[in-house]
C-alpha cells in the first residue's frame, strides 16, 4: 500500500473518532468563528464557580485547542518552545514536545511571548507554529510526525509572532508576515512539504490569522495585512482580489455570515500616532544629541513598544523609519467592513457592502452571530450591528469591565463571553437594543487567550491557568 494511500485510510479513521467528539480546532474554533454551535456551556464561572478543575500551566498568549479527550496548548519553559497536551477529564499533562530554538525572535517583555500561536488539530494530527522555529506536527499521542523550519521571525515590530496556522484538508496554512520577507505558506499537513508559497511584500507585520471562504462557489483564504485585506486561492496560492484603504497594522482576524465577509481593526495612526512629531521624539529620547535614537538610548519602559519604529531593523531609529511610518500611517483607516463576494482584483469599492468607523477593535476579533455583527473595544466597549445591512443596534456601550482587550469574544447558547487583559470575564446576552450582563467574574490574573467551548465546557487559560469549566455531573 503506498503512503499516500495509507495516509488517507488513517486521516478517514482518525479523522471519524475524532470528529465524533466535539472539538475546538483552531485559533477561536472551527475557521476562527468563535461559534460554538450545539453547545450548552455554564454561564455562572469564576475562580470558585464550575470549576471542574484547573492546573497551572507556563505563561503563553496563546489560547486551547480541544479534541477528542485532549486539550492542546503551546507555551515556552525551560529553554524550549513546547505543545503540550491536557487530559479534559482531570487537567493532567499528559504529554509535553518541545524543540530549543538556536535563536528567539524579538517579542515583547511584558505582553509578548515566543509560544502566542495557537496550535490547528485535524484528524490525528497537532500543527504548532514558532516564530523561532517553524512549524512542527506531532500526533495526538506526542509522537512528532515532521517538523518544517523556518527563518526566525522579524515580525510585528516590538511584538514578535502573533499568527496561528489554519488546517484545510490536507493544507496547513501560516501567515508569515513580518517586517521583512513577508509570505503566505501552505504545506503538506500528511509530509511538512511545501505545497506553494505566494510572497506578500506589501505587508510588514500582522496578527491575524487566516479564514477561510466560499467565495461564489471557489474556496478562498482571507488575509488580513497592512493596509490591505487579499483573497487567494486555497490550492494555488494564487492572489484573486484586494480591499484597499485598511489599517496600517491588524491584530483581527476576518469572520463570515449571511453571504459576507466582514474585518475590523484599528491601530494607532495619522492624529493618534503615539509618537507624535520626529522633532519631539528626539528632544525626549536623543540623549547624545546625534540626530538619530539606538535602542539603548531609550528607557526600559518604553523600549519594547518602541523598537517597532526601528523599520530597517539597525538597532536605531532615524527620521527615515520616522517618514516611512508616517507615510504609512495617512493610507490608514480604521474601518469595519462588510465585503461582498464575487469579486476578483481591486475590489475597494465595488464588493463594499457597507462599512462603519466607530467602536473599532485592536486586538479582539469581531464575532457574527443570529445576523448580528458584535465588536469589542478596549475600554471595555462593545457595539452591536445589523450583518446584512450595518444598521447600529448600538455602539461602544460600556461593560464595566475596563482595561485592554487581548482575548476574542466567543459564543455559545445565545451568551457571549468576553474576556479583558486585566482578567476580568463578561458574560452577556446575545441580541438587544443594549448588552445585557449575565454575570462577571474577576479571575485576579490577566486574561490573553481566547477561550474554547466544546460541548457542556469552557476552557479558559489566564497567565498562569488553565481552567475547566462544566456540569460537574458530566464530567
Amino acid at each position: 500500500m503506498t503512503t499516500s494511500a495509507l495516509f488517507a485510510i488513517t486521516t478517514a479513521v482518525t479523522g471519524t473518532l475524532v470528529a465524533a467528539t466535539p472539538a475546538w480546532p483552531s485559533f477561536r474554533g472551527p475557521n476562527a468563528s468563535g461559534i460554538a454551535a450545539e453547545a450548552h456551556p455554564p454561564v455562572k464561572i469564576s475562580p470558585t464557580q464550575g470549576v471542574l478543575w484547573n492546573v497551572e500551566v507556563p505563561f503563553a498568549a496563546s489560547s486551547p485547542t480541544v479534541a477528542g479527550h485532549r486539550v492542546f496548548l503551546t507555551t515556552f519553559a525551560n529553554g524550549e518552545l513546547q505543545t503540550r497536551a491536557y487530559d479534559t477529564a482531570s487537567g493532567n499533562l499528559l504529554w509535553s514536545r518541545g524543540v530549543k530554538p538556536e535563536k528567539l525572535e524579538v517579542y515583547h517583555g511584558t505582553d509578548g511571548s515566543p509560544a502566542a500561536s495557537t496550535p490547528a488539530l485535524e484528524g490525528n494530527r497537532v500543527v504548532s507554529y514558532f516564530g523561532s522555529f517553524g512549524l512542527i506536527c506531532h500526533d495526538l499521542n506526542g509522537r512528532e510526525l515532521w517538523r518544517h523550519p523556518l527563518p526566525v521571525a522579524i515580525s510585528g515590530g516590538s511584538y514578535g509572532t502573533g499568527t496561528s496556522p489554519i488546517i484545510s484538508g490536507d493544507l496547513v496554512v501560516l501567515n508569515r508576515d513580518q517586517d521583512l520577507n513577508s509570505s503566505l505558506l501552505a504545506v503538506s499537513l500528511r509530509t511538512g512539504k511545501t505545497v506553494w508559497e505566494t510572497p506578500r511584500p506589501e505587508a510588514t507585520g500582522s496578527f491575524g490569522t487566516p479564514i477561510v471562504w466560499k467565495n461564489s462557489g471557489a474556496d478562498e483564504l482571507v488575509v488580513p495585512g497592512s493596509l490591505r485585506l487579499k483573497g487567494y486561492d486555497l490550492k494555488t496560492g494564487h492572489e484573486n482580489w484586494v480591499m484597499a484603504g485598511l489599517t496600517a497594522f491588524s491584530c483581527t482576524t476576518p469572520v463570515t455570515g449571511d453571504g459576507l465577509l466582514y474585518f475590523a481593526a484599528w491601530c494607532p495612526g495619522k492624529s493618534d500616532a503615539p509618537w507624535g512629531t520626529w522633532e519631539a521624539f528626539l528632544e525626549h529620547n536623543d540623549t547624545n544629541k546625534d540626530g538619530q535614537v539606538a535602542l539603548e538610548e531609550l528607557d526600559a519602559g518604553s523600549r519594547d513598544f518602541m523598537r517597532g519604529l526601528d523599520t530597517d531593523h539597525d538597532g536605531k531609529i532615524t527620521e527615515s523609519d520616522f517618514k516611512r511610518l508616517k507615510e504609512a500611517a495617512s493610507k490608514s483607516q480604521n474601518l469595519l467592513v462588510a465585503v461582498k463576494p464575487g469579486g476578483k482584483g481591486d475590489i475597494s469599492e465595488s464588493n463594499l457592502a457597507w462599512k462603519f468607523e466607530r467602536g473599532l477593535p485592536y486586538v479582539p476579533s469581531p464575532l457574527y452571530y443570529d445576523g448580528r455583527l458584535y465588536l469589542v473595544k478596549d475600554g471595555g466597549m462593545i457595539s452591536s450591528f445589523d450583518a446584512k445591512t450595518g444598521k447600529a443596534f448600538y455602539t461602544q456601550e460600556r461593560l464595566d469591565a475596563v482595561g485592554s482587550y487581548y482575548s476574542s469574544p466567543v459564543v455559545a447558547d445565545g451568551h457571549i463571553y468576553i474576556a479583558s487583559l486585566p482578567g476580568k470575564l463578561t458574560v452577556i446576552q446575545t441580541g438587544g437594543d443594549k448588552p445585557e450582563i449575565l454575570h462577571q467574574a474577576e479571575f485576579g490574573e490577566r486574561i490573553f487567550a481566547t477561550p474554547a467551548i466544546v460541548g457542556n465546557r469552557i476552557y479558559l487559560r489566564t497567565q498562569s491557568h488553565l481552567y475547566a469549566f462544566g456540569d460537574a455531573a458530566n464530567r
